[in-house]
């Protein structure tokens, strides 16, 4: 449960929300124009989105390939328990390392995390660590090495999606 405000998603903040989604570098005066509000209405309402929680960061995809060396990687974790204290554990652990990008839990003590690392080396050492701390009761770490990204994630498919009323 959060404690932040709960705003009406009426048409201009659904129009505001699909359009920063996608395009968070976006000035207020273009966003302003693009979903219909004079400038200061805009602000407003973005500023309100924000402070609620509707979205909270905006970052810029890269062209890692161009720019590092890296090998990207799906890791998979199986825990030992899967009870409410060994998952707080692992995922407090996974949240202060930041080659682990995201991490899902899925079912029954297991997890999935996109992984970047500068290289083989460092992810099989990252690896180890993990496997090492019997703090974190993993039992088991699949990893599978991403030989090519052939899709990039581009938002959401937002226009797919049932909002909330």
């Amino acid at each position: 449960m959060t404690d932040k405000p709960t705003i009406k998603l009426d048409d201009i903040n659904r129009k505001i929300l699909a359009t920063v989604h996608l395009n968070a570098d976006l000035s207020n005066q273009e966003l302003a124009e693009r979903v219909g509000l004079s400038p200061s209405a805009c602000f407003q309402r973005t500023k309100a989105l924000r402070e609620a929680g509707y979205f909270f960061n905006a970052q810029t995809d890269m062209d890692l390939d161009r720019i590092f060396e890296h090998v990207l990687a799906q890791v998979e974790f199986t825990l030992e328990s899967n009870n409410a204290r060994a998952r707080k554990t692992f995922e407090a652990a996974i949240e202060e390392i930041p080659e682990f990008m995201d991490c899902l839990r899925m079912n029954e003590g297991e997890y999935i995390s996109f992984t970047c690392c500068p290289s083989t080396q460092a992810l099989n050492a990252l690896c180890d660590t993990i496997s090492e701390n019997p703090d974190l009761g993993v039992k088991n770490i699949k990893v599978r090495m991403v030989m090519e990204r052939t899709k990039w994630y581009l938002g959401y498919p937002l226009e797919k999606l049932k909002w909330k009323e």
